[in-house]
């Protein structure tokens, strides 16, 4: 069994605005990464994500980045420092002005670790969307005092 997910959102932000907003790290800092990011995402980078409910620094390896269109990343799945998950964002804009954030992750082995740690991070990117979307649109820290 292949462990992946897709999550998505609509955000009513130019494409290019919620593309920054992932790529550099004061803008992450602000609504998903609440212990902070460290460095520009950019296509063969090496940054640092720490997040209060996960303290620790992760590293998070860039792999390709399309300016307003892709970033794909890879990161440790789990407890197992031998196996990394790809993710790929995409970044759609669409007629009326707004974004279509999509996210896809996969790469668990197929365990109940794999499947644990899997759904942890579904639970997550659905969250980043989710502060993303209030952050951008409303200024709002959904996150701030959620987790510490």
């Amino acid at each position: 069994m292949e462990l992946k997910f897709t999550v998505g959102g609509r955000i009513s932000k130019p494409v290019a605005e919620v593309f920054e907003a992932v790529v550099d790290p004061a803008q992450l800092s602000e609504f998903f990464t609440t212990g902070g990011a460290q460095g520009r995402i950019e296509a063969g980078a090496e940054v640092t994500w720490d997040f209060h409910d996960f303290p620790g620094a992760f590293p998070v390896l860039v792999q390709e980045v399309v300016p307003n269109e892709k970033v794909v990343l890879q990161w440790e799945a789990g407890d197992d420092a031998r196996t990394w998950t790809t993710v790929t964002i995409t970044f759609q804009e669409l007629e009326d002005g707004r974004t279509y954030v999509r996210i896809n992750e996969f790469g668990w082995p197929g365990t109940e670790t794999g499947l644990k740690s899997c759904l942890g991070n579904c639970e997550g990117w659905t969250g980043m969307l989710c502060a993303m979307k209030v952050w951008l649109e409303n200024g709002i820290r959904l996150r701030d005092g959620f987790y510490k």
